[in-house]
């Protein structure tokens, strides 16, 4: 009996001896490292990349886009107005492709910008044909015709809306709160009325004009992943770029149509 009683009153102490010692170790845990915030990008050591985004062979031929439905579309163009599909320059430059950086800047973060990109509905068409923004950046969008509008981006990634907008209407803005690259627009008045919306994480990217140039600025030293995305090519083949400090590099972006 007097052994029993010993033996147990042993596993009751040597209980609360492991009970101590798994108290006081995890008392002695450090705490979690809090996150750290994104260090600023600096102007003296940051660089640039820039390039062109070529069409190689001959791109499709425009179609005409016919308003005759809507005579007052159709009355503020002098001339025919043609999709904007394939916009291409004199040696092969693509324009309204976006260019940014997919990959290489880690766990930064970017302020939002507070100035809007602007999309105006001018002679029934969307102008530009393709823009980017940040995430969160206001999108301001303008009716500069005599007729109604109805502005109904189509995302994947980000929450669908549909706003019909009157002839001197206030402007609408937006926002988009995801990524996504990139969403369509349509009007819903008017068939033939496209366009599209790039949303991204931070400032690195770019929209090409007739040119096919384009230029991304203020790059902290780095490896980098670079594509292009084109309404109706896609994405293109990815280029990798390692930037050192003041360092400038140029790269080429190639669709077939």
């Amino acid at each position: 009996m007097k052994a029993r009683l010993l033996f147990a009153v042993l596993a009751v102490a040597l209980a609360l001896s492991l009970s101590a010692c798994g108290s006081k170790e995890q008392a002695e845990e450090k705490p979690a490292a809090p996150a750290v915030a994104s260090a600023p990008v600096d102007p003296a050591t940051a660089g640039t990349i820039t390039g062109t985004v070529k069409l190689d062979g001959p791109a499709p031929k425009a179609q005409r886009i016919r308003m005759d439905a809507e005579p007052t579309c159709a009355k503020t163009h002098t001339t025919p107005v043609m999709t904007e599909d394939y916009v291409v320059g004199d040696k092969g430059g693509l324009g309204n492709v976006v260019v940014y950086v997919k990959d290489g800047l880690g766990n930064r973060t970017f302020d939002t910008p507070k100035e809007p990109v602007v999309l105006d509905q001018n002679g029934c068409i969307y102008v530009p044909h393709v823009i980017a923004v940040q995430v969160n950046q206001p999108v301001e969008i303008i009716n500069s015709d005599p007729t109604t509008h109805n502005v109904h981006p189509v995302p994947t990634n980000n929450k669908e809306w549909n706003k019909s907008q009157p002839p001197k209407a206030e402007n609408i803005v937006e926002s988009f709160a995801r990524e996504e690259i990139a969403i369509p627009v349509k009007c819903n008045v008017h068939p033939w009325m496209k366009s599209y919306i790039a949303v991204l994480k931070h400032p690195y990217f770019k929209v090409t004009g007739k040119d096919g140039a384009f230029e991304i600025k203020n790059l902290p030293p780095g490896d980098y992943t670079l594509v292009a995305w084109h309404g109706v090519l896609g994405t293109s083949a990815e280029q990798k770029v390692t930037i050192g400090p003041k360092e400038s590099k140029a790269i080429e972006f190639t669709f077939k149509p």
